[in-house]
């Protein structure tokens, strides 16, 4: 108590000048309108930085459920794709899980029904390899979520892989990055070119992580550094138009060769994924089980 009565009595003319000057400074602001204007304005602008540096540290705080909420918004929005659907003739039975649509008059007419052939799952990364010959994803979905083998799986971006393995409550995907030489007996996938529709092969090098090899590409296609590439759709796994990548270099080979091999930069990320999307062909054992009926017959 002693020392604060000494170092009040020492600096007591400093807060005498302090409080008098507030006082001035309150008259002065009172019953000027200008130096209030200049007070308020600058006022309001101190408080709107402080604000904003809040705002900016909370948001920062709330980025996994903001993710959340997006992975949920993205998973909606794709159920409700066109490439969701396939449009049937109802005309002899109703199909279950399908999407109608009518003229907006008051016939109400019925245009025509969509069945439900693709289903999205929304999963989080839990484990990622990009630096093997043969690299996974470890997910936090399994088989009681619905996740299944040979379930195609796309990122924000595009095309990310094949589910592997489920357990019931996780499940391991085979990478696109998983070393390949193109071969049909080998990891690879159909694609196109987005503008001008040429198919070709999609596998991984083994290389570079952000980059995959394209062939068969027809030496006629019109190739321009950039262009998209996505799937192909004759496949059961993967819907058509998914983004593969993005040209980069075209090598030409051999001058008696047919076809081109492109280099494409991927459109996926793999470094930094944290959420993918499990899609579920809900005709792929019908159209699986009919394909190979029609091979054992032409054998």
């Amino acid at each position: 108590m002693r020392n604060l009565i000494i170092f009040l009595r020492r600096y007591f003319n400093f807060f005498l000048f302090l409080l008098l000057e507030v006082i001035c400074l309150i008259f002065v602001f009172r019953n000027n309108n200008f130096q209030r204007t200049v007070y308020l304005n600058s006022a309001n602008g101190v408080s709107g930085k402080l604000y904003t540096r809040y705002n900016d540290v909370q948001y920062y705080f709330h980025l996994k459920s903001t993710n959340d909420s997006l992975v949920s918004e993205n998973l909606a929005l794709r159920q409700q794709l066109a490439t969701s659907f396939d449009v049937r003739d109802t005309s002899s039975r109703i199909v279950m899980d399908t999407l109608r649509k009518f003229t907006n008059d008051t016939a109400r007419k019925l245009l025509s029904t969509e069945v439900r052939k693709l289903l999205y799952r929304s999963a989080k990364v839990i484990n990622n390899s990009v630096n093997q010959a043969t690299n996974t994803i470890t997910i936090n979905r399994g088989s009681k979520d619905g996740i299944r083998p040979n379930m195609g799986v796309i990122g924000p971006n595009g095309m990310v892989g094949v589910v592997r393995t489920a357990s019931e409550n996780y499940a391991v995907i085979i990478s696109l990055l998983t070393k390949s030489n193109g071969s049909s007996s080998s990891f690879s996938f159909s694609s196109r070119l987005k503008n001008s529709g040429e198919i070709g092969t999609v596998y991984w090098d083994g290389y570079d992580a952000g980059y995959v090899i394209m062939k068969d590409v027809p030496r006629s296609a019109k190739l321009h550094k950039g262009d998209t590439v996505v799937t192909s759709g004759f496949s059961a796994v993967f819907p058509e138009n998914v983004n593969i990548g993005y040209v980069d270099t075209v090598y030409t080979g051999e001058k008696a060769s047919t076809s081109f091999s492109i280099r494409l930069k991927l459109a996926t990320n793999f470094y930094n994924l944290q959420y993918v999307y499990v899609i579920e062909n809900l005709l792929r054992d019908e159209q699986v089980r009919l394909e190979d009926s029609t091979r054992k017959m032409l054998k």
